[in-house]
């Protein structure tokens, strides 16, 4: 028997089947446009979204016959809804969490709570990225669309629902849409009542690993799915990946090194107060039951150096092509010993947490005729690990415990990364021998559900491994200490120049 965990995602869709033990029997991918119909808009179309599951659904169904699949959870990206008739019909595009169309909605909120009480209910920094903010530009400016309106899915219900099954979110993804009460784990009469919008307009709510039901019959023929199979609750894509790389005491902290670089520290107690808010850091329950995450993220992380590579390394990409190394440890190895005597500001696709500025632009300090090419490889890893360290800075004075980072993602295969991190840091970062966090997290929840894993901590010991650990090097770490000090500065010194450009 199987476990199908499904990470729908904002540009694609994967689905990976997984056995008891953990190894991947079979996994799909579907790739969905984003949709620009006017500038600054960023829409899907939740019927090829849903095309392209049933598709990778289908495509997993037919290699693992052998293993049937028993039980399905399903991640989501956050915010996105998609507007529900009666009668099942899809009524519009779902607004996607960066669309810049519900600018300013904040500001009109902030007039009716403070942010710090709109904290206190939600866990939500108050933003335009928010459903509270999407729905009420749909109230607005697609009233038709409103008014028939059933149910506003998320894409893990919203999944559930073509299943067969019956609407179901869990509390993770429920608080994404900052309508939702953390503490009482229900919808927010208060904030429903802010922008009129009564609570059965969306789904039911339910911890993370509930099981729902079993699959429509006709449907999973259709999708070649076995009989009886449940519909297990998920969660949002971040804490589901935190699940999956074993993030579930106090004081871990998950590192996802991608095109983005994301940190999800867990914690027992729920973290509301001004500190979070100035770091615009949410704060909503985890999948795992009693535990809360918040997020921290650059904005470029390891896309600066597939900048770099592609532009500045045609050597190495040459070198690598006849090698059969990777170019990526070309650059690397012959990085200096020492930090690097230049520092780089990665806001090149604006920043991050905490201060959430679109404007900002990447910045290079301290070039010479004498800077090296290793001396920018080495700037660029700093200057991304420099961002993360603020933000784990930030989060620690405002209450939330940093004790262990565990890194996932394709920065994760670097040693000379991961150790630098842990100088930079001040903190043990382990490398995790996992691939595939977020559909791993799902299935750990489907299985923990149907009774295969006592529980989901002996489902993280038995499928979460760690293959290396990196503790600072305290001369190192000492310079970084001092190199820090003035990282911190580089932001609020050039800000008001990128604004000018």
């Amino acid at each position: 028997m199987s476990l199908l965990g499904i990470d729908v995602g904002t540009t694609g869709c994967k689905i990976i089947v997984f056995n008891i033990e953990g190894k991947i029997l079979a996994q799909a991918y579907g790739e969905y446009p984003l949709l620009h119909s006017q500038p600054g808009w960023s829409e899907l179309d939740s019927h090829v979204v849903w095309d392209k599951i049933s598709d990778c659904i289908q495509s997993v169904a037919q290699q693992t016959k052998n293993d049937p699949v028993e039980a399905i959870s399903v991640a989501s990206q956050g915010e996105a809804v998609t507007p529900i008739s009666k009668s099942g019909e899809i009524l519009a595009n779902t607004i996607t969490s960066f669309d810049a169309r519900t600018t300013d909605i904040s500001n009109e909120i902030s007039q009716k709570a403070s942010k710090l009480e709109l904290m206190k209910i939600t866990g939500i920094p108050l933003s335009d990225i928010t459903t509270l903010a999407k729905l009420t530009w749909i109230q607005r400016y697609q009233p038709e669309v409103f008014k028939q309106t059933w149910k506003f899915l998320g894409y893990e219900d919203f999944v559930f629902y073509k299943l067969g099954l019956p609407p179901v979110v869990d509390y993770s993804l429920a608080a994404r849409t900052m309508l939702f009460d953390i503490i009482q784990k229900d919808w927010s009469e208060q904030m429903l009542n802010m922008i009129n919008v009564d609570s059965s307009m969306f789904s039911s709510t339910a911890a993370s690993g509930t099981i729902i039901g079993e699959i429509g019959s006709d449907i999973a023929k259709d999708l070649g799915l076995p009989q009886n199979v449940v519909g297990v609750t998920g969660g949002h894509d971040q804490p589901c990946g935190a699940l999956g790389a074993g993030i579930i005491d106090e004081g871990d902290v998950m590192d996802a090194t991608g095109t983005v670089e994301c940190i999800v520290p867990v914690f027992s107690k729920p973290v509301l107060n001004q500190q979070m808010i100035d770091g615009n850091f949410s704060c909503y329950p985890h999948v795992v039951d009693g535990m809360y995450v918040t997020l921290g993220f650059v904005s470029s992380g390891g896309v600066i150096l597939r900048w770099f590579r592609d532009n500045f390394a045609q050597y190495e990409i040459e070198q690598a092509a006849s090698s059969g190394q990777d170019v990526y440890d070309l650059l690397m190895k012959s990085m200096p010993k020492d930090p690097s005597p230049i520092m780089l500001l990665p806001h090149f696709n604006g920043s991050g947490t905490p201060k959430m500025d679109l404007e900002s632009k990447g910045a290079i300090l301290g070039l010479t005729l004498g800077t090296s090419k290793p001396d920018m490889v080495k700037s660029i890893l700093e200057g991304i690990s420099f961002e993360i360290k603020h933000n784990l800075m930030l989060l620690d004075s405002a209450g939330v415990t940093i004790n262990e980072i565990r890194a996932i993602g394709g920065g994760a295969k670097s040693e000379q990364w991961l150790q630098l991190k842990a100088d930079i840091f001040g903190k043990k970062v382990i490398a995790l021998d996992v691939s595939e966090g977020v559909c791993l997290g799902t299935a750990i929840l489907a299985g923990t559900a149907i009774g295969k894993y006592p529980s989901v901590r002996s489902a993280v010991d038995q499928l979460v491994r760690i293959k290396q650990v990196y503790h600072p090097r305290e001369e190192i770490q000492k310079k970084y200490e001092e190199r820090m000090k003035v990282y911190t500065q580089i932001y609020p010194a050039i800000q008001s120049i990128y604004h000018q450009l």
